[in-house]
């Protein structure tokens, strides 16, 4: 497996910069960017005349991740070429938030194959339920299969995201890519560090991923209380002060939720992904250094059962634009502490989200989570 990778600042005088990466022959070409550049038709032209053999694939982000560190306003573009292992691109239409459970499973339907190992998913970051989609997927793929990847972001505005594939440059299509091959080397980590805060709350009335009430007062009425000064910066502001779901004992799910969206008319807060009807929410904050060490968790995490690699790995790194606002000028150090953990034969790329789709810390079964580092290793055995 061989990996080369550019990163281009302004797309009027940049993608000569992809002809660096020509030579590798790639099979797959992973593009994670600025929304302006994916709005820029130039961006997809020019990634299909250079790759004419390639799968393009990739979304728009809230900053970019390169070996470098974090990097914003640009788009980072890896080419892969395998040796040994076989893909399929697979894209589904999202009609609405409503339907993200049917676009899931009609996108785990063009992957499903007796030789498949694995999936990467990437869906769009404003208007989804990712959850609802998690659940269309395994309903077809059984919980078992190995899925992840993450919700496109767009530098927290939470107005327009896009995804990419050879097909187009879209705001409504989510995007599969199914990996086969006897030799292929796939694995997984998730962690946060987040630290929960103040009293938990009865989820009171709930639809899907839509709050309505907490402990029977309107959702938006309570968490602006909480928020004080930030709530005038919502939702933007939610992004520091997500959720963390608690069971009908109060037992930790696991799982935290982001903010997406508040409805003022209604008092409700659109989530990333499904509520627990019947559970307890409760509000985290975090540190840098505890984001940093959830980082290192992740990493060590993901390369517990790991052999050894033919040529480069690829490591893909989903974390969320929520940390990314905590950590600040310090936000490079996460993505340095999972470099130093999976080595210097790791080609790192990936980007900030709207939302991390991954099995738990030690667990099977895919969920969605927010707030997380989420690591995909990609690479091919010896």
């Amino acid at each position: 497996m061989k990996i080369a990778q550019t990163v281009m600042q302004d797309i009027s005088t940049d993608l000569s910069k992809l002809d660096s990466l020509m030579a590798l022959e790639p099979q797959l070409v992973l593009v994670f960017g600025f929304t302006e550049h994916f709005a820029n038709p130039s961006l997809h032209q020019a990634l299909r005349a250079k790759f004419p053999h390639a799968q393009c694939v990739g979304c728009t982000t809230a900053g970019e991740i390169a070996p470098s560190g974090v990097v914003n306003h640009t788009t980072v573009v890896t080419a892969i070429h395998f040796e040994n292992t076989q893909f399929t691109v697979a894209t589904a239409p999202l009609e609405s938030m409503e339907k993200s459970y049917d676009a899931g499973a009609a996108l785990a339907r063009q992957l499903q194959s007796d030789r498949l190992k694995a999936v990467l998913v990437l869906g769009q970051g404003v208007a989804i339920n990712g959850s609802g989609m998690i659940e269309g997927m395994v309903s077809v793929l059984g919980a078992s299969m190995p899925i992840t990847g993450g919700l496109a972001g767009d530098d927290g505005a939470f107005v327009k995201t896009y995804t990419m594939s050879n097909q187009a440059v879209s705001t409504d299509h989510i995007i599969g890519i199914g990996f086969e091959g006897e030799k292929l080397m796939f694995s997984h980590g998730s962690f946060g560090g987040w630290k929960p805060f103040g009293p938990t709350r009865k989820v009171t009335r709930c639809v899907g991923n839509i709050l309505y009430e907490l402990d029977g007062e309107p959702a938006l009425d309570v968490y602006k209380r909480y928020l004080g000064d930030y709530a005038k910066d919502l939702p933007g502001s939610g992004l520091l002060f997500p959720f963390e779901m608690l069971s009908d004992a109060r037992e930790s799910l696991g799982q935290i939720r982001t903010i997406l969206g508040v409805n003022e008319a209604d008092g409700s807060l659109v989530l990333a992904g499904v509520i627990n009807p019947d559970g307890y929410l409760r509000l985290m904050h975090a540190h840098t250094n505890d984001l940093v060490d959830g980082a290192e968790t992740a990493a060590n995490s993901t390369i517990e059962n790991v052999g050894s690699a033919s040529g480069q790995a690829l490591g893909l790194l989903v974390s969320c634009v929520g940390r990314k606002l905590v950590m600040g000028g310090r936000v490079d150090e996460e993505v340095e502490a999972v470099q130093d953990i999976l080595g210097e034969h790791t080609v790192l790329c990936g980007f900030y989200s709207n939302g991390e789709i991954c099995p738990g810390y030690k667990l099977e079964a895919c969920s969605l989570h927010n707030q997380t580092m989420t690591i995909t290793y990609l690479a091919e055995a010896a």
